[in-house]
């Protein structure tokens, strides 16, 4: 298959343009080096069919040594850049490509001037270059697409990425290469305008896919030049203008390419940041979860605990009103009933039992935080927007010990009243939180020590909910975010019924 694969190529090759050399690499890059045994004996068979028939022309050494080494060379060095394919970037193929091209062509070039008996009459210089660019063209041009397809896995979410967008670079590619293809001959530097006007998509596909998009931006000009390239149907042929246009594209080609890999290279760090961050705000919430989960069993322990007094009360208060002493039942109904209140408010900040049933704001109306604040006498009324049984429990949960926090902050750093509001609500399907805590005297700043504490205690479990604290002026703005990860669920199960 390497043998049919070589020769097909070479029907459509020109020295400029010598396909088969892309092909050698991109078997050796998509094969295993168990396999690259086979493929030298399809390299020796295609050499065999195409140059047994020159030895009366050229000699049977020729033939032998100038076909017996191109394999080899090529595959070691793509053995010694084994290491770099798997690096961070693929920036390694060109000089796969170039390493590759200088290989082929100085053993080319040497078996041609030392072995023919009369030597070319192209100046060794000029057909080096020809060859070289010819070899490393059509590298690029095979090799990346089959590097491509042997990592069509690697990155799944791409070829889904910016579709649109990505099939009309494609398509304006071909609609320039076809005009320039039905442009008179006469119009040579028309011709080469569109030909580097190509250049625009193949920049726009490598923006937006990196060096995935230079490996499809790339090979599509190479080609698309290399059939609008005059030919008189000999592979020596030759057109001096687009050997030109050749130059300025193996430049770009390798600027695409560098470009591509640096593009790929930090999408895929700031992919992997993203990562860790998630996976930390995943093991901080589950942590903070397990936190609550302690507390809760404490609070349901204490309600016992208490039901159990309320309880023990009223059975000593039944035998004083048997006995008569109605009196003494009446003080102590009052007495109990006022520390039964405070026990339970007490309890609710342990942990805020009815958030589950009534929700955020019903909780911090009713609960122990709504008396502690109002006997400081500084926190007026909490404005109260939006839905918040929308939220999850642990988002209510995080919202409640996050605004307990920063009021009990500010009443301790600062002096004077102090505003909440809140906000539930909705932005791009996402939902969340928005708290502000402030002082009521608008003219007057919070102090630094204030504002790093309140960054300081804060801001870990704000960020463990995707959201982030800013201190402004009078002010703290605290916004809580529901976040995608898979922690939630199984976190919600715990707040609900209590265990793991």
């Amino acid at each position: 298959m390497y043998a049919v694969a070589c020769w097909g190529a070479r029907k459509i090759s020109l020295d400029q343009f010598y396909l088969p050399a892309g092909v050698r690499v991109a078997a050796l890059l998509i094969c295993p080096p168990r396999l690259w045994p086979y493929l030298l004996l399809g390299e020796y068979a295609y050499f065999a069919q195409m140059r047994v028939p020159m030895i009366g022309k050229y000699g049977w050494l020729w033939v032998v040594l100038g076909s017996a080494f191109l394999m080899p060379a090529v595959a070691m060095i793509v053995r010694l850049h084994r290491r770099m394919m798997a690096g961070t970037t693929d920036i390694w193929l060109v000089s796969v490509a170039i390493a590759s091209a200088a290989a082929a062509t100085t053993i080319n070039i040497t078996a041609s001037h030392l072995l023919w008996p009369i030597p070319p009459s192209i100046p060794p210089l000029s057909s080096a270059a020809r060859m070289f660019l010819g070899d490393f063209i059509a590298i690029l041009t095979v090799a990346l697409p089959a590097l491509l397809w042997t990592r069509r896995r690697s990155e799944p979410e791409w070829s889904r990425r910016f579709m649109v967008p990505t099939l009309g670079a494609i398509g304006l590619t071909l609609l320039l290469g076809l005009s320039a293809t039905v442009m008179a001959p006469e119009t040579a530097g028309a011709k080469a305008s569109v030909l580097l006007l190509m250049a625009l998509p193949a920049i726009a596909l490598t923006c937006m896919h990196g060096w995935r998009g230079a490996a499809i931006g790339v090979p599509l000009l190479n080609l698309i030049i290399h059939m609008t390239t005059p030919s008189s149907g000999h592979p020596e042929s030759f057109d001096a203008e687009t050997f030109a246009t050749q130059q300025s594209m193996a430049v770009l080609s390798i600027a695409l390419l560098a470009l591509g890999s640096s593009i790929s290279y930090y999408r895929q760090q700031y992919r992997a940041r993203a990562l860790a961050e998630e996976a930390a705000r995943a093991l901080a919430r589950t942590s903070q979860i397990s936190t609550e989960m302690h507390l809760k069993e404490r609070a349901l322990h204490l309600r016992e605990i208490g039901d159990g007094i309320d309880a023990s009360l009223s059975q000593v208060m039944t035998w004083l009103q048997s006995h008569g002493h109605h009196d003494t039942a009446i003080d102590l109904l009052r007495a109990s009933a006022k520390h039964a209140r405070q026990f339970r408010e007490q309890t609710s900040l342990l942990y805020p039992t009815s958030l589950e049933q009534l929700g955020l704001y019903l909780t911090m109306q009713t609960g122990g935080l709504r008396q502690t604040w109002e006997e400081t006498h500084r926190v007026t009324r909490p404005r109260l927007a939006g839905n918040p049984c929308h939220l999850s429990v642990e988002l209510q949960l995080a919202a409640y010990r996050t605004l307990s926090d920063a009021v009990s902050l500010l009443l301790g750093q600062e002096t004077g009243q102090l505003s909440i509001q809140t906000r539930c609500g909705r932005v791009r399907e996402q939902r969340g939180i928005v708290m502000v805590v402030a002082l009521l005297d608008r003219g007057r700043a919070l102090s630094w020590a204030t504002t790093d504490l309140a960054r300081e205690q804060l801001t870990a479990r704000v960020l463990a909910h995707g959201g982030r604290v800013h201190c402004r002026h009078n002010r703290i703005r605290i916004l809580l975010r529901e976040t995608a990860l898979p922690v939630p669920q199984r976190s919600e199960t715990l707040l609900r019924t209590g265990f793991a």
